[in-house]
């Protein structure tokens, strides 16, 4: 395999668990010298400067979603499924907007209390203890209590369906999270959150899911649109496993970026209202999900080079987030730190439909830590890592108070 950092040319795949452990060398070398990025081991391209990044966010139509956003399952039309994340404008307009009328700014907004409380739940129990694992019993937990409170599932079901949240993101060895394991636990959840909706059908409560039941929209022709039973079940589905994972995986870098960093640590421990400023510099610094996959329906050319139609495209938001040309000083973290905007929750029609709850939870899990623990040291002996092509992150992080 070519050398990281040190061959003729650079060389960057997302499998190859040694350059994900720290890709920033490999994706600097693509910024600078191969922008228009060629893998011919797996058959994809890569786009890994903020501007291209974002250029290609704002073409949906000659960067296509339906044909897969995960390397693994790119190829075949995925818009059939009818999942949001497959589709692409003017379908995936519509049930955007549809899905947007029951996930509210006002639901939102109204969860602040309620994640303060999940907080205090999850780490009052380790004030005076000497240890305890951040992401699992902290950070995974949260943002998993947080979205069944959203969606509504009943206290009796809220373990269990914990249990297959955790189990949708099992990874196997050489597959990912493309096994049958993962499936299984994703196909129960969606049967389990279809009885759900059938259940708001019959007594609606003041919960998302009897938002997502009840959600109209007039289109251009006067037909009212709903949201079939599917569709819904698979936006609970959506929102619960995107929403778990890159929360998680966020909160996992806090716990590490903060550590190493001792000095901004104890400012936001001295102003609080520096924190929201700090979450916006994390997801920049370390995207929780720093790779999405595109294709091509036209020939594109860019930096002298010619990507195909029918082409895979990797975009590379979590370089765009340390590309020089926009940040400058892009590779250092500084919660001080002044900027317009990142890519980290996509751009344009697909931005993250989450990404203010995504905010929310990040602010308010910082200021509820800092609040009980000013201090912390990484054990990264016993850390572990978590690799997929897609998400990038911690599964443990021990830390010693």
């Amino acid at each position: 395999m070519p050398a990281v950092t040190t061959g003729a040319t650079p060389y960057w795949d997302p499998f190859d668990l040694e350059i994900d452990t720290d890709p920033h060398p490999a994706w600097k070398r693509l910024r600078d010298e191969a922008p228009t990025y060629k893998n011919d081991r797996y058959d994809f391209w890569a786009l890994s400067r903020f501007e291209d990044v974002q250029s290609a966010h704002r073409d949906p139509r000659t960067f296509i979603s339906g044909r897969g956003t995960v390397l693994e399952l790119m190829g075949g039309d995925l818009s059939r499924t009818g999942q949001m994340i497959f589709l692409d404008p003017p379908e995936h307009d519509r049930l955007r907007l549809l899905v947007s009328r029951a996930f509210t700014q006002r639901r939102v907004t109204g969860l602040e209390g309620r994640i303060r409380e999940v907080c205090a739940e999850l780490l009052e129990p380790w004030v005076g203890a000497a240890a305890f694992d951040f992401v699992q019993d902290f950070g995974a937990r949260l943002p998993s209590i947080v979205i069944s409170d959203l969606l509504g599932v009943p206290g009796a079901d809220r373990e269990a369906v914990r249990r297959l949240i955790d189990t949708v993101f099992h990874i196997e060895p050489g597959v990912g999270m493309v096994n049958d394991i993962s499936l299984g636990a994703q196909i129960e959840l969606h049967a389990y959150l279809l009885d759900q909706l059938a259940e708001r059908r019959r007594s609606p409560r003041d919960d998302m899911l009897t938002g997502l039941v009840h959600a109209r929209i007039v289109d251009d022709e006067g037909v009212t649109r709903t949201l079939a039973d599917n569709e819904a079940a698979d936006f609970a589905n959506l929102l619960v496993s995107a929403g778990t994972e890159t929360v998680a995986r966020l909160l996992g870098w806090a716990a590490v970026v903060l550590a190493d960093h001792p000095g901004q640590r104890a400012e936001l421990v001295a102003d609080p209202r520096l924190v929201p400023g700090a979450v916006e510099e994390l997801l920049r610094y370390e995207a929780p999900s720093p790779v999405q996959g595109r294709w091509t329906t036209r020939d594109v050319d860019l930096h002298g080079r010619t990507i195909p139609a029918d082409s895979k495209v990797l975009l590379l938001t979590g370089s765009a987030g340390r590309d020089e040309r926009v940040y400058p000083e892009a590779d250092r973290f500084d919660i001080h730190r002044r900027f317009d905007q990142h890519l980290s929750f996509g751009y344009g029609v697909h931005f993250c439909l989450g990404a203010a709850l995504a905010r929310l939870e990040g602010r308010v899990a910082l200021e509820e830590t800092l609040r009980r623990f000013p201090g912390w040291e990484v054990d990264h002996a016993r850390a572990v890592r978590l690799h997929t092509s897609t998400v990038r992150g911690y599964k443990d992080v021990p830390i010693r108070l």
